[in-house]
């Protein structure tokens, strides 16, 4: 098959913000663990009358076995650890005050601009997406775009798992289109106030972490490190088995707002099973409509939500022809940052592509939501 030739349309930088405070493994089973012994006791004739469940403890080592998870970066620590509060404290700002989700969206951004060479006048439009965004509206797009002095226009869009490669797809329409000529697409993952850290299944998965992309047309890069993009796909399955049902609805329906469904929630086995295959199916399919193979990809840059997930998706790509060079992992640092993972291994791992090597960004999860980038190094 020939392969069918891209618009000249390419990656140009990309920009990583980390928060300043880490959690351990360590430190939240200690913290998980003398909350489940409190409640355990407290609720002591409940739970002896089948009323309620007992709460099971935790360990780092089946936190690690079961995700890959070592440590995670969190925009604040306070809070987290506290088995009183078992949530993070952020301050609270004032409306005419920089939102916290700007603040780490364009500290990415600089980062992104910095590498592909660009100032405020050269974009055009700016994207933010992500899992959750602090509020409905104003668009934090629109703050970023306000205090970088970006004009053009900017909007926000959710699409959890696969947002930023969703981010970058219509960052990529829009200059095919010819309604922009270069697009700065953040991704400010701030996970860490919908994690329930009163459940053992899901109290350790997510850090929190803002990453950013410049895309442009190719006359106009002047980067060192760059990419074009010979192709983008994408695809949704809807599933119900990862969850995350917080919104403006539970006012009018006088449920608890913060109860254990409106917090992230999922059937991780199923997700495993159901989304690896879907997930290397995709790749394959999206790698011969350009006429290439797993075998021709230099770089894999994965979904970072679960090592094991990964691992799977490589197994089914290649069997046990591969290594961690060609995916890399950084779960072990980060955890799962929704859907930033997928460009914070782009962003610390493709330096040493050379011209002409492929590389392959693709995401995977809630949705269930695939999407997917080929690229080429300049």
């Amino acid at each position: 098959m020939t392969p069918i030739s891209p618009p000249g349309i390419v990656i140009s930088g990309s920009g990583l913000w980390t928060p300043p405070y880490t959690v351990t493994n360590e430190e939240l089973v200690e913290s998980y663990n003398a909350y489940a012994e409190k409640f355990n006791e407290t609720h002591k004739a409940e739970i002896a009358d089948g009323k309620i469940n007992e709460k099971p403890l935790s360990s780092a080592r089946f936190i690690e076995k079961a995700s890959g998870i070592k440590s995670r970066f969190v925009y604040a620590k306070e809070g987290i650890l506290s088995t009183d509060r078992m949530r993070p404290k952020f301050p609270v700002r004032k409306e005419e005050e920089l939102s916290i989700q700007a603040e780490i969206a364009i500290a990415a951004a600089r980062e992104a601009m910095r590498k592909a060479g660009k100032t405020a006048s050269d974009i055009d439009a700016v994207i933010v997406s992500c899992a959750y965004t602090q509020r409905a509206y104003p668009a934090i797009a629109i703050e970023v775009q306000n205090a970088l002095g970006i004009a053009g226009f900017g909007f926000d869009m959710l699409m959890a798992c696969s947002a930023a490669t969703f981010g970058l797809h219509r960052a990529y329409d829009s200059i095919a289109s010819g309604s922009a000529r270069c697009v700065l697409a953040i991704n400010p993952e701030l996970m860490t106030p919908m994690v329930n850290y009163c459940d053992r299944e899901s109290h350790f998965i997510f850090g929190d972490v803002s990453t950013a992309v410049i895309m442009e047309k190719a006359e106009t890069v002047t980067s060192e490190h760059s990419y074009d993009i010979l192709g983008i796909k994408a695809a949704t399955f809807f599933s119900n088995n990862i969850r995350s049902s917080f919104g403006h609805v539970s006012h009018a329906t006088d449920e608890d707002p913060y109860g254990w469904d409106k917090l992230f929630h999922q059937s991780g086995r199923k997700v495993f099973d159901e989304v690896s295959p879907k997930a290397a199916e995709h790749m394959k399919n999206h790698l011969a409509s350009l006429g290439f193979t797993p075998d021709d990809v230099k770089r894999f840059w994965l979904h970072q939500a679960n090592v094991n997930m990964n691992n799977m998706v490589m197994k089914q790509l290649f069997g046990t022809r591969w290594n961690e060079k060609d995916a890399p992992t950084i779960i072990d640092r980060y955890a799962n940052t929704a859907s930033a993972g997928v460009i914070i291994a782009f962003d610390l791992h493709n330096q040493d592509l050379k011209k002409g090597d492929l590389g392959m960004i693709c995401s995977f999860g809630a949705g269930y939501s695939i999407g997917s980038l080929i690229l080429k190094k300049r």
